[in-house]
């Protein structure tokens, strides 16, 4: 059973913003649908003779979910900040217990579903944060730098030379770093 995971994100992040402006039914939906997504979460990355402790990470998870729902920045993917959370629970979980987690390599696959959410939340801050530049710097950025053009080829599709192309995308990454080097973490 796939999951859209754009649907997804929409659907929590709207009962999440529901909850947080006072709607409780929302705000009890919300964590219980987290709760049957971690409990999953959880059992995939802890194998299920650990299963006992699984239910306990879910409780310790939501209860921080609850007690940071206030740092939650609502311009924001809601799940990029939930999954955060638990996987810092789930972190803590190894590092109070000692574990070291390990898994079959016949089963791998299943440790990569949630990079979708990862790789969108990516793509959506690598485009925000591109938002910042002049246009044609941030095509040529795009192009070669994320797309892997040769800087030939870049200059051939925009008309420019291939030192104003180095140069432009030197400039724009440089402009992109000041800015990172501002933004709070």
């Amino acid at each position: 059973m796939a999951v859209d995971v754009a649907m997804l994100e929409s659907r929590l992040r709207s009962l999440m913003l529901a909850g947080l402006a006072g709607d409780a039914a929302s705000y009890r939906l919300v964590l219980t649908e987290l709760s049957r997504h971690l409990r999953r979460y959880f059992l995939r990355r802890m194998g299920h003779d650990l299963a006992a402790d699984c239910e306990d990470l879910v409780q310790e998870t939501l209860m921080a979910l609850h007690a940071s729902r206030a740092t939650y920045d609502t311009s924001r993917p809601f799940t990029a900040w939930f999954h955060a959370i638990a996987r810092y629970k789930l972190m803590d979980y190894f590092r109070q217990s000692k574990l070291r987690p390990t898994v079959p390599i016949d089963g791998i696959e299943g440790l990569f579903a949630d990079d979708e959410i990862d790789a969108a939340t990516a793509r959506h801050d690598m485009d925000r944060l591109l938002e910042t530049v002049p246009a044609q710097m941030r095509g040529l950025i795009r192009t070669v730098k994320i797309e892997g053009q040769s800087i030939a080829d870049a200059a051939a599709c925009s008309g420019l030379s291939e030192s104003a192309v180095k140069v432009s995308i030197h400039r724009g990454l440089k402009a992109l770093a000041a800015r990172l080097r501002r933004q709070p973490e």
